[in-house]
């Protein structure tokens, strides 16, 4: 500190500007030597008794603590590295503070709470309606029950003798569904069902998860498909017959039946026989569209996916084998008076489709969109009916699912003919289900009449909601905003609200204000044509003939099966809850089937859970790319 003057004289200046003596000054020096605790930033730290007090100008230049710098000493607080007032260090202490108390304290109370979920969005109605839907398959199995079937405490197993007799198929036909209201196996709509849910999944598996439901729609399905591949021989790749039905009835029977009986699925003890097919383009058809969408999904469980491709393949050669292509019902009074086919051709371009998706082979491909099957099939004639989606007519369905292709992978040569085709009749199918093009009637309640008034119209109409629904989905997915009418452009909005205003008449929105759906909303059939549901827990087994008096009965059900879609009403919008008229009150499997595909489309549980998967059903599919066209004919002058 004392190693330089920059005053060019001595460090020690006094009032009568003198020097001290030598003596003085080396005395001095070793005084400051041996002060080791020294302020180095003030020099004004010696005695004040060996020196004169300087003025301000000195104290002024020497930065020294002269004794008017005595008052304001408390004024100032070093930092070390700053020099800052009191006052200041104050107002920063307690705005630091502040800062603490204003920020810092609600983030550490926030952090210190429990954590709790953020409340789930409430359930829509679709939603609740589809819950509740599902458990009709559950009410309807036959065979070894699982230990919680859905909470359906009023069945147990049941056709534990089916196929009994059988010596080609181990442990007999048991398992499977019911088709209805009696006890009687239909394979040909139990198909069906298992194909169209199957779909559901594939298209909106991210909403079945989101509510809930993924792990039982697919029991449900695998239920159907472990049973479908009992009815042949799934383990060769050549067969010669197929199981076609498990028990049923003949107009005008008086022995001991499926229809001549009224009783517990658990109690039946008459003969139930078994239907054979050796030849059923249809029904081999639509088995084999139903194990090749659900290899779809359940394409996570590589051993089973594989299974069920193995098995559509051998049933669908079978269903193109030419030698065998009369109609599995025909001339079989055990089912053509129930489920008769009247074609074949829809099931060879709905399986095929399937079949394609499910392997990537497009041998079948080719065969979908072979010119020969819309021919003979009356796809391009725009005849309504035929427009119709049900377990008897595929077409809008197969078409739908082509013109999916086209959308989505645009595969081109040699296959875009045809797919525009499919995709322009799909068009004109979704115009027709519009009220202002005066295809159908409608009812004044606003119920569209698919079936021209005919019974169990409920069904055709579910079916029609699913197919507007997905194809307004999969415009939205690819960011098209609609499709033309003729020379209209129609918004897909449009399809949303016929799908929906269908979907709330079936659910209660109707002139009778009645839920078609069993156990949703307040008021809805209770008595519902059906021997399990009619009949009560007792602990008695009623016979043949003794079961009668429930479906005689003019008191409601004793068990309620939950989620069943009734046949419905008639054109008028009237309904008669009655179990004496199967028309208005029997619910089927594949009236429900498209029910749930319906419903599920249309359910919204969160924002994001809207829209189809547009991927998962090409898993299997190899990257297309268009085939070059042949080259043009030589010319000729």
């Amino acid at each position: 500190m004392y190693s330089a003057n920059h005053w060019g004289g001595s460090l020690e200046i006094t009032n009568g500007g003198g020097i001290r003596a030598k003596e003085e000054e080396e005395e001095e020096e070793e005084k400051s030597r041996n002060i080791s605790e020294w302020d180095r930033a003030s020099v004004g730290f010696h005695h004040r008794d060996n020196r004169h007090e300087l003025d301000e100008t000195q104290q002024s230049w020497l930065l020294g603590q002269g004794s008017k710098d005595h008052g304001k000493k408390n004024k100032y607080v070093d930092l070390g590295c700053v020099v800052c007032s009191r006052k200041a260090l104050r107002w920063t202490v307690w705005g630091v503070a502040a800062v603490l108390v204003v920020i810092a304290l609600p983030i550490i109370i926030t952090k210190s709470l429990p954590k709790h979920k953020p409340r789930p969005t409430p359930p829509d109605n679709y939603t609740i309606a589809l819950h509740k839907a599902l458990l009709f398959f559950n009410a309807q199995k036959s065979g070894k029950l699982p230990k919680n079937n859905g909470g359906i405490s009023w069945r147990r197993n049941s056709g534990l003798q089916d196929g009994s007799t059988l010596t080609d198929v181990k442990g007999g036909l048991v398992g499977g569904y019911y088709d209805a209201g009696d006890n009687t196996k239909f394979h040909f709509p139990m198909s069906f069902a298992m194909t169209m849910l199957s779909w559901s999944v594939i298209e909106y598996e991210h909403k079945y998860k989101d509510i809930g439901e993924y792990n039982h729609v697919r029991e449900l399905i695998k239920w159907g498909t472990d049973y479908l591949l009992l009815t042949f021989n799934s383990s060769s790749t050549k067969i010669d017959k197929i199981y076609s039905q498990v028990g049923g009835s003949r107009n005008g029977s008086t022995t001991p039946d499926d229809h001549t009986c009224w009783t517990r699925p658990e109690d039946m003890d008459y003969p139930r026989p078994i239907q054979t097919a050796y030849s059923g383009p249809d029904l081999a058809g639509e088995m084999a569209a139903a194990m090749a969408a659900a290899s779809i999904v359940f394409r996570d469980d590589k051993s089973y996916s594989k299974k069920l491709v193995n098995g559509a393949t051998t049933v669908f050669s079978f269903a193109r084998n030419f030698g065998k292509r009369a109609r599995y019902s025909q001339g079989n009074p055990e089912i053509e008076p129930y489920y008769n086919s009247t074609g074949y051709f829809d099931e060879y371009m709905w399986g095929a489709a399937w079949l394609f998706y499910a392997t990537g082979n497009d041998t079948y491909l080719s065969l979908a969109t072979n010119p020969g099957l819309s021919k003979n099939s009356k796809a391009f004639f725009m005849i309504p009916k035929l427009s119709v989606l049900s377990w008897d007519n595929k077409l809008p369905a197969a078409m739908l699912l082509l013109t999916r292709l086209r959308i989505f992978l645009s595969p081109g040569y040699p296959y875009e003919d045809m797919l525009r085709s499919y995709h322009n009749v799909t068009s004109l199918t979704m115009c027709s289900y519009l009220q202002q093009y005066n295809i159908y009637n409608w009812t004044k309640g606003g119920l569209i009449q698919l079936n021209h008034g005919g019974g169990q119209s409920l069904q055709y109409v579910a079916n029609a909601a699913f197919l507007a629904s997905l194809f307004a989905d999969y415009l939205t997915a690819i960011g098209v905003p609609g499709w033309y009418c003729g020379s209209s452009f129609i918004s897909s909005d449009v399809l949303r609200t016929f799908a929906t205003s269908q979907m709330d008449y079936i659910l209660g929105a109707n002139p009778m204000n009645m839920s078609y759906v069993v156990g949703y909303g307040t008021k809805f059939p209770r008595h519902v044509h059906h021997r399990g549901a009619s009949i009560p827990e007792d602990g008695i087994k009623y016979s043949c003939e003794s079961g009668w008096k429930w479906f005689q009965t003019r008191s409601p059900n004793p068990n309620t099966i939950t989620g069943a879609m009734v046949g419905g009403p008639v054109g008028s919008d009237q309904f008669h809850d009655t179990r004496s008229n199967y028309s208005y009150t029997e619910p089927t499997m594949a009236g429900n089937a498209g029910l749930v595909a319906a419903l599920v489309s249309l359910t919204i549980t969160a924002p994001e859970s809207v829209g189809i998967d547009k991927n998962t059903i090409f898993s299997a599919v190899p990257p297309m790319y268009p085939s070059s066209p042949p080259p043009p004919a030589p010319w000729k002058p």
